[in-house]
């Protein structure tokens, strides 16, 4: 939508409206709303819980624990549908958060050292805190090992929330929460790999490795094309998948190799997009020298992008309104009927309520009780803490432990944040 007002803006003559834009406006306008990622996530979480503790709850489980085969040639890989959402999709969603990484640390909140030391430091204890405490509450148990579960910050939701508190809450506490939910990323994809990992095969390993040292050459050798490296991260993929590394951090280390830089500069662009309007100023419309010109200024767009931000655009919308969403309706059912009792005393659960963030100072035109808001958001830990609780705990009883906590937390932050935000905003209203 911002693109064809773009177009619209740049045109002499409207553009007429295509009966499917009229059909599949409603839903546009949706996909744009901020918030509208994180409302969808909600509405399957709320999906998953109601069908888990339905009579038809085995269907539930029976549906995402029933195996599908791939066969790659001579490669077999079998999973459970939940395991190929968990090591598969999701590996595109760590592929994004790789792109993201990658980008505030070329170009963004983490750029300079300046820039990066709150987040940093704020993203740092709020990650390594809950951690420890984790494991003193936990200690000589059997829960002791979902100590990562506390740690991660679930972005969506966080910025959700303040989407939906709009203009109650500055510009600059929205990037402060989105920097340090991408260094809280950091952390938990090292964890993921240092400390959730069983076994490692040197051999796949070699291979996942060669597979990213010829994305680096491609990288080096100017290839721009997409398809290439989706080729490539399949190799790799499979390749950390079969060496007992979690699949998912192929997504963020095919990433980093992704080129980040565009092929001309902008001036050339600017120069050379002026010349070939000029051209089709002086062509005969539909002609096959105005399509030459056409087709031309297209390269010219693509030449100006670089693969990072055209595949982070187009990978957006993909991971927001499918693969999380499908995460949660995958992951988030947990039978509560009956648990709930068990769950509030379980250290585990208890533990996650208690676990939010804390920042280290603010930022510019954001109060400290802003910030303190803002903490509370932070402890919205959904999307990643499920999927460390998922590698952390294989019986069942503690990962459901796990899960209500979880969601208990999640909800509890969403709640209060919103609440100290808000009041924050009416208090100053009142006052003036």
């Amino acid at each position: 939508m911002r693109l064809e007002k773009l177009v619209k803006a740049g045109s002499a003559a409207p553009i007429n409206e295509r009966p499917i834009d009229r059909l599949t406006s409603p839903f546009r306008r949706f996909a744009e709303v901020e918030a509208s990622g994180g409302v969808l996530l909600l509405m399957c979480t709320i999906a998953a819980l109601v069908w888990a503790n339905s009579p038809w709850a085995d269907s539930y489980h029976g549906i995402w624990h029933s195996q599908v085969t791939v066969r790659l040639g001579r490669i077999i890989v079998s999973e459970s549908r939940h395991d190929w959402i968990n090591d598969g999709l999701m590996s595109i969603f760590f592929f994004l958060v790789g792109l993201e990484i990658k980008r505030e640390i070329l170009i963004g909140e983490l750029s300079s050292l300046r820039k990066a030391a709150f987040p940093f430091i704020a993203a740092l204890g709020g990650s390594a805190i809950p951690a420890l405490l984790y494991v003193v509450v936990a200690r000589g148990s059997g829960a002791q090992r979902g100590w990562g579960v506390p740690m991660a910050t679930d972005i969506a939701f966080a910025l959700g929330v303040l989407a939906l508190l709009g203009s109650r809450v500055p510009l600059t506490l929205k990037v402060f929460v989105t920097a340090l939910a991408i260094v809280d990323d950091i952390f938990a994809v090292l964890v993921i790999a240092l400390f959730y990992t069983a076994h490692i095969s040197m051999i796949s390993l070699g291979l996942a490795l060669a597979g990213l040292a010829v994305s680096c050459v491609a990288n080096w050798l100017g290839v721009r094309q997409p398809a290439a490296y989706a080729v490539i991260s399949i190799f790799v993929w499979l390749a950390v998948l079969k060496s007992g590394v979690h699949a998912t951090i192929a997504g963020v280390l095919m990433a980093l190799t992704i080129p980040s830089k565009t092929f001309i500069d902008r001036r050339a662009f600017l120069r050379g997009s002026r010349s070939l309007l000029e051209e089709m100023e002086s062509t005969t419309e539909n002609s096959a020298e105005e399509h030459d010109a056409i087709h031309a200024l297209e390269l010219q767009c693509e030449l100006i992008q670089s693969p990072l931000h055209r595949i982070e655009h187009r990978l957006q919308p993909w991971v927001s309104f499918f693969v999380m969403p499908l995460f949660a309706l995958a992951n988030a059912g947990v039978h509560i009927l009956g648990n709930v009792g068990l769950a509030v005393t379980h250290p585990i659960a208890c533990f996650a309520w208690v676990a939010t963030k804390l920042g280290a100072s603010s930022p510019a035109e954001v109060s400290w009780k802003q910030l303190f808001g803002a903490s509370w958001l932070c402890g919205i830990g959904f999307t990643m803490s499920l999927f460390i609780a998922g590698l952390a705990f294989e019986e069942e009883a503690l990962l459901n432990m796990a899960k209500i906590g979880i969601l208990a937390a999640s909800v509890a932050a969403g709640i209060a944040g919103a609440i100290i935000l808000g009041a924050q905003k009416q208090s100053a209203t009142a006052r003036a």
